[in-house]
């Protein structure tokens, strides 16, 4: 009997196939830089856990990245986003609840034959307060780091984290 396997990063083809399914548009999707929260960068951070409640993996996405996924899923205004991005710096309620859809959905992407099933836990809006347990798993270096694109709506930035 072999062990079960652990918890695996997505290719991007994943990625980029999940989030063109789920929004409707080709989303492109290319290697980018670490998604780290600054006091002027807020992100957002989704938390999946396995069935008995243990962190076991995390999706970091910069302001674009929530914005423009969750408004283009939800089918608001791309101004709307652009304005929450360049001039609120935060998501509106709307774009939250569409964004918790979104990361919800990601969650498939953990799910591979042999791995422990994956479920979205919790939502962490964009500069809401984290746990210090959280921060200390948002370094780790089992990631894979993507910059998008949502067509019509803008670019942002997404890290899969495997603590």
């Amino acid at each position: 009997m072999t062990a079960p396997a652990g918890v695996q990063l997505p290719a991007a083809k994943d990625v980029r196939d999940m989030l063109t399914g789920l929004v409707g548009k080709p989303v492109t999707v290319s290697p980018g830089a670490p998604v780290t929260p600054t006091p002027d960068r807020p992100v957002s951070v989704a938390v999946y856990v396995d069935p008995y409640m243990n962190v076991n993996a995390l999706c970091l996405m910069d302001l674009g990245a929530a914005a423009y996924t969750g408004s283009a899923l939800a089918l608001l205004p791309p101004g709307g986003a652009q304005d929450a991005v360049e001039e609120d710096g935060e998501l509106s309620g709307m774009q939250v609840e569409a964004l918790h859809e979104v990361v919800n959905v990601l969650s498939a992407l953990f799910n591979t034959p042999g791995a422990p099933h994956s479920k979205l836990h919790k939502l962490y809006a964009p500069g809401e307060e984290l746990p210090g347990d959280l921060e200390g798993m948002l370094a780790a270096f089992n990631r894979v780091d993507l910059d998008i694109e949502v067509p019509t709506y803008g670019k942002g930035s997404l890290s899969f984290v495997i603590p």
